[in-house]
């Protein structure tokens, strides 16, 4: 039962230390932060289970971890309030065509970070987005100033 304890409180740290670290996805992290976070499994594992190397104290491990993210997916789904706190907003880091540097401070996010996702989505020139957002999830989206998009009030033809 100390394995499901362990694994509950190391659950809640790493939670608590991703939501801490920002908005980065995978694809963006350094060579250096890919061993790290390889190195972090390792320690989360001998925190979780000490000198237990049996196949019961590991699924008992992998069994919390996996109890505990179906518990937080239906506590999002159930409590729409929870949402912000369990999975994050996305915030605007370009508006009217300027990047809204407070904003990208505070995410930790450069000029050419931003500007390396603009490429990738084929965006030219800054002055054309409406609205760029950095998701939950770490990634951009952009609203163009030359997308169309129907009145709220009229249906899609």
């Amino acid at each position: 039962m100390e394995i499901v304890y362990r694994a509950a409180v190391l659950y809640m740290f790493l939670f608590l230390l991703m939501r801490v670290l920002g908005k980065r996805e995978l694809g963006q992290l350094s060579a250096f932060e890919l061993v790290l976070l390889l190195a972090m499994g390792d320690l989360v594992q001998q925190g979780v289970t000490q000198e237990d190397y049996s196949v019961t104290g590991a699924m008992l491990a992998i069994g919390t971890f996996g109890v505990l993210i179906l518990l937080g997916s239906f506590v999002s789904f159930r409590f729409p309030r929870t949402r912000k706190v369990l999975e994050g907003i996305p915030v605007v880091v370009v508006q009217d065509g300027r990047m809204r540097h407070d904003v990208m401070r505070l995410e930790r996010l450069t000029d050419s970070e931003l500007r390396e996702a603009l490429r990738e989505q084929g965006i030219e020139d800054l002055g054309k987005v409406r609205v760029g957002l950095l998701e939950a999830d770490g990634k951009f989206s952009f609203i163009t100033a030359d997308e169309h998009q129907p009145a709220p009030d009229k249906p899609a033809k």
